[in-house]
């Protein structure tokens, strides 16, 4: 058996893609990509051993630290920076980090995942601790500079999940929860950007939301954590609070302006006839928005 991680081994008996037509490249390019969804499916229940381990240290005043290199690293600073908006956590609640820094977001700086020193210098830089939990992403399994951060969080107590795409790999190994979609090798050989890429945006995508909805960001299926920070979000706030609260119009805007357009907020003082601070207050107290507003809901 081939010694090179899944990600890096080239597809057997298939054509080569420059021979092909370019409808039957996309063809190809499609078809590989719709093993993916089936291969985060396996993967499910060791998400949600992450989803409720990581809710847990976030209620308590914790961070989730999402790092990688590459495009991995690329994921990881994408879905920090989205849950805050998506969500509105406070900044600190969601960091993400990468190899090489921000300047590695735009100009890759590729000699950067080698350095295992790195990622060990990272994670003490962000001071990370025991009620912390640290996400490292790699598509191989292998990258020193995930491998170190990693290793350094361990040693201060951290939770530490792994998400890869292969499966036995030091990253494994070095976790106490292991998230491996196998999704095989790339339609290009090496260029984890594609199936590898998706299935980690998958899983990162299900782990932020599920984790939010355990803390109470969201409401039934409803984004009430959203800012109304430009037009099209004042819009969708309105219709959040109206929805849920059914009031409508003036009372609704004046709600939001009080709450400094946060949808969550606005609906805790119109449901419950309170100000902002109390409000507040309610709300950080991380009893679930349906209760404090006196719906009657479970979560099943």
């Amino acid at each position: 058996m081939s010694t090179l991680p899944a990600t890096e081994r080239a597809t057997q008996g298939a054509a080569p893609l420059d021979e092909m037509s370019t409808l039957e490249m996309l063809e190809r390019i499609n078809g590989e990509d719709a093993g993916v969804a089936a291969a985060v499916r396996d993967e499910l229940p060791a998400v949600a051993r992450a989803v409720d381990a990581v809710a847990d240290l976030l209620r308590g005043g914790g961070r989730l630290v999402l790092l990688g290199a590459g495009t991995s690293g690329r994921l990881a600073v994408m879905q920090a920076a989205e849950a805050r908006p998506t969500f509105g956590i406070p900044p600190a609640m969601v960091v993400g980090a990468m190899a090489g820094g921000q300047d590695a977001l735009t100009h890759p700086i590729e000699g950067a995942e080698d350095d295992v020193g790195a990622g060990g210098r990272l994670v003490d830089e962000l001071a990370v601790a025991g009620r912390d939990a640290v996400v490292g992403i790699s598509a191989s399994g292998r990258t020193p500079f995930v491998l170190g951060a990693l290793a350094e969080a361990r040693a201060r107590g951290a939770l530490t999940v792994g998400l890869c795409c292969d499966h036995p790999t030091p990253m494994s190994e070095a976790v106490e929860i292991a998230i491996h979609p196998i999704v095989g090798p790339e339609v290009i050989a090496g260029s984890t950007r594609l199936k590898a890429g998706t299935a980690q945006k998958l899983v990162l995508d299900m782990l932020s939301t599920a984790v939010m909805v355990r803390l109470g960001f969201v409401h039934a299926n409803l984004m009430v954590g959203v800012q109304g920070t430009n037009a099209k979000l004042r819009d969708r706030a309105r219709r959040i609070v109206a929805q849920v609260t059914g009031r409508t119009g003036a009372d609704v805007d004046e709600a939001l302006a009080a709450a400094g357009w946060s949808a969550r907020l606005a609906i805790v003082m119109l449901a419950r006839g309170v100000d902002a601070a109390e409000a507040r207050r309610l709300l950080d107290t991380g009893a679930r928005l349906a209760d404090l507003i006196g719906e009657e809901r479970s979560d099943g």
